[in-house]
């Protein structure tokens, strides 16, 4: 599903070199449920842009699902992004005044999905969530945990290949937190690929196995 292989990550500023990551290697089969773990500065945001398809390594390559995302343009990088990858982030990014059956619709109109068919997929995955008595309520409306689910509602309503959850419990108290992490178990057993960023132990041990990473460099599979 997903293969890493020598993949390195370097900013320019001026005659200034940052390396951010620096030759990494993993393989994360299909089925997985797999958090990558480390402290701030460690490398693992760049590593998520990278898997995310929002940025392109320095070296090495990456390849998804038989993608070579490290080779592609912008558009296809957009298309990989839309078709392959569910994206859940810390902060939902959901719209306030939009419901969360709205919220959930929104990404499969930009694809020319039927709203029929946009419509009966936001409800059948609000309801996996457990928000099949909040379709109609706005984002505002709804707790922190509550938007999260939403947000992964969303993030699995083009049917990705991956689930990519970026610190998805930062802004959840602990008890909320727990209660996505149970979600999260659930979808992995019903066969979802999951990746997750994070730095909190507690958060990672959820997963069925940790990648850490310390300076930009594998520490731990």
């Amino acid at each position: 599903m997903i293969s890493v292989s020598h993949l390195s990550k370097i900013y320019q500023n001026f005659d200034v070199e940052t390396t951010a990551l620096n030759d990494i290697s993993f393989e994360i089969k299909k089925g997985e449920f797999v958090a990558i773990m480390g402290p701030s500065g460690s490398g693992k945001s760049t590593l998520m842009h990278i898997l995310g398809a929002l940025d392109l390594p320095t070296h090495g390559t990456y390849s998804l699902d038989g993608y070579d995302i490290s080779r592609l343009n912008e558009d296809e990088l957009a298309d990989i992004r839309n078709k392959k990858i569910g994206f859940i982030f810390q902060s939902y990014n959901l719209l306030p005044r939009f419901s969360a059956l709205a919220n959930v619709m929104l990404p499969m109109a930009y694809t020319g999905i039927p709203k029929q068919e946009r419509l009966e997929r936001a409800k059948k995955y609000l309801t996996m969530v457990g928000l099949e008595n909040r379709m109609e309520h706005t984002s505002s409306q709804l707790s922190g945990g509550q938007q999260q689910r939403v947000a992964i509602a969303r993030g699995l309503a083009m049917n990705p290949s991956i689930l990519l959850a970026d610190e998805p419990t930062g802004n959840l108290a602990t008890a909320q937190g727990e209660e996505i992490m149970q979600i999260f178990q659930l979808l992995n057993k019903q066969g979802h690929t999951i990746v997750m960023i994070t730095h909190e132990q507690n958060i990672a041990r959820h997963a069925r196995r940790i990648i850490k990473i310390l300076d930009g460099k594998i520490d731990q599979t």
